[in-house]
């Protein structure tokens, strides 16, 4: 029997470390070549690391947390027989990225100790058997319930999400579920993965930027009446909802406020204003909030601009998005939808210099001029925009001057598809 150290590899350009997200196997485990070991999350994305050799686990690097070097042993397998020299080029090549690293000595073998009884499981940490498809968050949060996922119903494509549980405990008050209100244990929850790096990055923001924030009502009636009318038209998929018309109202004006469309590099003191809209679009998911990014947004029609968003929203729920979707934004738009509240104050995507956050749809009484110049009472869909800007960068006159032209378009949405 021998001992493969092996090491972090080289997991992107430039990329010296990373943060261990979730380990699959533990010391003892059986694995096989190519079997899922551990997952790892650097600056760019989440990347899962296969077993290069069959083998038993002996040794793991760290938890769940903890940061790990490009080169530095991961994981120690005890292999039969000898490593395929391909195996060990590789392995050799991961410690060449990092010359300060050294791989891990061999230990030598330790006797074997009498295997601990396996506790008996019970219902409360137990789930069914059968292949549940839900994130590590939902599976947690299924445990501290003490539901067993088997019992919940998907509500689409057979993945169990937060809203499935929320429904399942809506209509299983009398299946001895905590009610609401009943006093549970405290929790200590370590702060790993991407809730670490929003938290980091949210720090960073609200530490080193002096944000403000403007808000103005839009009367949005006749861009929802637009709406209907081009999907009534054009029929089919994908629907268009508020978003791409906004976008495009967006790239519409911010040729004349570039000071907007710009990201600040405060180390060096540069400013770059961008000609291209790549627009991040914030997007919840399981484990978080993730910003996939809709490049050259201004040369997109608004069905292209659907199609992009509805893609990117997706890969960033289920996991798939590249790397390169996740990065490079200029501006940021984010909206809560119904739950968009009435004004928002949202937290600038750093090195950025300002976000636009569009709030809920209400509808209200107001005075609306008529053709025939009388005033009279109508019911209409008004909507606040957000925006907050980087006041090193953007003057609260040029912000508060680009809503009112942003404003225009949306309340005439008409010139929204015309030169």
């Amino acid at each position: 029997m021998a001992k493969f150290t092996f090491n972090m590899p080289d997991v992107g350009e430039g990329v010296a470390e990373a943060e261990i997200v979730e380990w699959h196997v533990k010391i003892g485990d059986a694995v096989s070549e190519d079997q899922h070991l551990v997952d790892v999350m650097t600056d760019k994305a989440t990347i899962d690391i296969e077993s290069p050799v069959d083998g038993v686990v002996t040794e793991v690097a760290g938890e769940v947390g903890d940061v790990i070097a490009v080169g530095s042993m991961l994981i120690v397998v005890e292999v039969e027989g000898e490593v395929s020299e391909e195996v060990e080029e590789a392995n050799e090549a991961a410690v060449e990225v990092d010359s300060g690293a050294e791989s891990a000595p061999e230990l030598a073998p330790e006797p074997e100790a009498e295997p601990a009884p396996e506790p008996e499981p019970t219902p409360a940490s137990t789930e069914s058997l059968a292949k549940v498809l839900a994130t590590p968050a939902v599976r947690k949060r299924a445990r501290d319930l003490s539901i067993d996922l088997s019992e919940v119903k998907p509500a689409e494509d057979g993945r169990v999400r937060h809203g499935d549980l929320d429904q399942f405990l809506a209509y299983n008050a009398g299946g001895g579920f905590a009610p609401s209100g009943a006093t549970r244990a405290d929790q200590a929850i370590k702060v790993i993965g991407l809730r670490k790096r929003i938290a980091q990055n949210m720090s960073a923001a609200k530490r080193n930027i002096p944000h403000f924030t403007y808000v103005e009502e839009c009367d949005v009636t006749e861009l929802e009446r637009m709406r209907t009318q081009l999907n009534s038209a054009r029929g089919g998929s994908p629907k268009l909802t508020m978003l791409p018309l906004l976008i495009a109202a967006i790239c519409k004006k911010l040729p004349e406020y570039p000071m907007i469309n710009a990201r600040y590099d405060d180390e060096a003191g540069v400013v770059t204003r961008h000609g291209s809209v790549h627009l991040g679009m914030a997007t919840q998911t399981d484990n978080g909030l993730m910003v996939p990014v809709i490049k050259d947004a201004q040369a997109k029609n608004l069905w292209q601009l659907a199609n992009e968003i509805g893609r990117l929203a997706n890969s960033a729920r289920d996991g798939s998005a590249k790397s390169g979707e996740l990065s490079g934004s200029t501006l940021t738009i984010t909206s809560l939808g119904p739950l968009g509240g009435v004004a928002t104050t949202p937290v600038i995507n750093r090195p950025e210099v300002a976000i636009i956050g569009p709030n809920r749809i209400i509808e209200r009484p107001m005075f609306v001029t008529g053709p025939d110049g009388q005033e009279r009472i109508e019911k209409r869909k008004l909507m606040n925009i957000s925006i907050s800007c980087d006041h090193r960068v953007v003057d609260g006159y040029d912000a508060a001057s680009f809503i009112q032209e942003l404003k225009k378009l949306i309340e005439t949405p008409v010139l929204l598809l015309g030169e």
